[in-house]
């Protein structure tokens, strides 16, 4: 018995080549989007930690932190209120990088920032590749309205996640909710499961 009728090949994708994620819609500018006044910390005051469930924790300088090995990326992002940008160029860390040599049975992270700020995260999707520190956007710092001079850069989820602004990342044993989580987002956020609130 045939289930499948001949010639059907599925839904034909006309979603930028299945880079759109469900319910989302491109733009080509960038949105700026805060919950309060935007930050402006001056670099010899900025400084970045890797704090909480760590064999000892790790501080850097701006200048300390800019001398570690950076790399440029081309990368996709969605935000929560369902726009999406295809192909922004930005310059960062590694989360790799700074957690080179940091001993922890922590299975969480939370991001936090200038303007207190925070949002969770899994430790696993900040590593592996997957994370960044960004400095830079489109080949220029990165404007204090997009988050500088540094902010998290976690382009597989809700851009949320990529908390501006960002000043350290605190390890935990176990999960508990940040700013936006506390207010009804989502946990985790993954765009193509439509994770924006509470039990989406």
């Amino acid at each position: 018995m045939r289930i499948i009728s001949r010639g059907f090949r599925g839904r034909r994708d006309r979603t930028e080549g299945g880079r759109l994620p469900p319910g989302q819609y491109l733009v080509r500018d960038f949105p700026v989007l805060s919950a309060g006044p935007t930050p402006r910390t001056k670099l010899t005051d900025w400084s970045f930690s890797i704090t909480g469930e760590v064999d000892e924790p790790k501080t850097w300088t701006w200048e300390q932190f800019r001398s570690l090995p950076t790399e440029t990326l081309t990368r996709d992002i969605h935000c929560v209120t369902k726009w999406s940008k295809l192909d922004t160029a930005w310059e960062g860390v590694s989360v790799d990088t700074l957690l080179e040599g940091v001993e922890t049975a922590a299975e969480y992270v939370m991001a936090f920032s200038d303007g207190d700020y925070t949002t969770n995260l899994p430790l696993e999707d900040l590593t592996g590749g997957r994370a960044w520190v960004a400095f830079a956007y489109d080949g220029a710092p990165l404007e204090p309205q997009h988050g500088g001079p540094a902010r998290l850069l976690v382009p597989h989820l809700y851009l949320w996640k990529s908390a501006k602004w960002v000043r350290g990342l605190r390890l935990m044993n176990d999960d508990e909710p940040g700013f936006w989580e506390t207010y009804g987002y989502h946990m985790y956020g993954d765009p193509w499961r439509e994770q924006r609130y509470s039990g989406d």
